[in-house]
């Protein structure tokens, strides 16, 4: 498996795959060919259906200015090698320097069609959940450690600003009012809850709208283009920090505490993305609201010192509760309803938590079982339902 820094990366939103990927590819385009006066970049699939909603095209003509380049939107061309497919051509005076064909497979990563040199470095030898749960036991170390020891000591530096990224992106938004752009009239809500306290609160009130008020909080970062960082993508965003900041707050953990938290949930996500997927593309929602629960309710396990077992059985239940969730953005872009559903699986991961605390050790599906069946369900759902706002609320939203 590749570096937790291939998973939490910081970056702008509104989309990992559809804005934060093709970026990427675009800087690395731009970078191979100095002599080019020109592009041209031809997004496929899901990239084209709903390019224009989360700011693709935009993403793509920032990321190679000063140069003229041109965006064209083909919706038509089948038989792709991802849904998230695009091409990209270089040109010095009309004649094309070279071509490349790149596919945007969640989180922020590309893979460039004919170059596997080109991917990042397995830093983790492992990559099942119980084969690093039977190492562990044998090494007898916590799977923090076996995060440190795959990736080294400095990762904890990089978790260092994931964290930080993170709790700045809930108090931006936490502070921040107004409606998001993109035509839907979509209002910030997360000030709100934040600030309006419930007339008869009791502390289940208060911690159910306060995760809500913090996943709503980067949420709507994330659709206004702020800083976020992929856990594991930009449409799940909201979910880990909402849960993990929350519970920092109101027990105290450190933020030691809180990066093993990050490493474990990584962790998870880690081995969602190499086994399965998290693209919403390719899966629908269940491969990022469902991977981002599973990650959150790890990631709580661990900083309340659960065991091994418990940690599994909670990411287990975070995801399985998940399966079959549909990707139908309302006009392509991240908002409804990407950004409650963060909400709503922030106090799904902590309800997975409590039910890992009394439950675990009579459980029947292993977390690996549940990756297999998330991306095999996510294979099977109708083209309609993965990211391409042709199906769902997506169809049948009129104002």
């Amino acid at each position: 498996m590749e570096s937790l820094k291939e998973l939490y990366r910081i970056g702008r939103g509104p989309s990992s795959s559809h804005t934060m990927g093709p970026s990427f590819a675009a800087q690395r385009f731009r970078a191979a060919y100095p002599g080019a006066d020109s592009f041209q970049v031809t997004l496929f699939g899901s990239l084209a259906k709903t390019g224009r909603g989360h700011l693709t095209d935009v993403a793509v003509k920032e990321a190679l200015e000063p140069l003229p380049s041109q965006i064209i939107f083909d919706t038509e061309t089948a038989g792709l090698p991802h849904p998230n497919t695009m091409t990209l051509e270089a040109f010095q005076r009309g004649e094309r320097l070279g071509l490349w064909r790149v596919m945007s497979v969640g989180g922020g990563k590309i893979a460039l069609e004919g170059r596997p040199d080109a991917d990042p470095p397995k830093v983790y030898p492992l990559s099942k959940f119980t084969d690093i749960k039977n190492y562990c036991r044998e090494k007898d170390i916590y799977l923090w450690q076996y995060v440190e020891q795959c990736e080294g000591p400095e990762i904890w530096d990089y978790l260092g600003d994931v964290w930080e990224t993170m709790k700045e992106a809930v108090y931006r938004g936490i502070r921040r009012d107004g409606e998001l752009s993109g035509g839907l009239g979509v209002q910030r809500k997360a000030m709100y809850l934040n600030r309006q306290r419930h007339m008869d609160e009791s502390k289940e009130t208060r911690e159910n709208r306060k995760v809500c008020a913090f996943a709503f909080a980067v949420s709507e970062e994330n659709a206004g283009g702020g800083v976020i960082v992929t856990a594991p993508t930009c449409g799940a965003c909201g979910v880990l920090p909402a849960v993990m900041l929350y519970k920092q707050e109101q027990q105290g953990f450190s933020d030691r505490d809180m990066l093993k938290g990050l490493a474990v949930a990584g962790l998870i996500g880690n081995v969602i993305k190499t086994n399965a997927s998290i693209s919403g593309a390719e899966c629908g929602c269940q491969a990022e609201i469902g991977s981002a629960c599973s990650m959150a309710a790890a990631g709580l396990a661990e900083i309340y010192h659960m065991d091994m077992d418990q940690i599994e059985y909670a990411a287990e239940v975070a995801m399985e509760h998940h399966l079959g969730l549909t990707c139908d953005p309302i006009g392509g872009l991240v908002q409804i309803p990407c950004i409650e559903r963060n909400a709503v699986a922030g106090m799904r991961a902590i309800n997975a938590l409590s039910l890992a605390n009394f439950l675990t050790y009579t459980r029947k599906i292993s977390f690996d079982m549940v990756v297999k069946t998330m991306y095999e369900t996510g294979r099977d759902l109708f083209s309609k339902y993965r990211e391409t706002s042709e199906g769902g609320l997506a169809k049948v939203y009129t104002e």
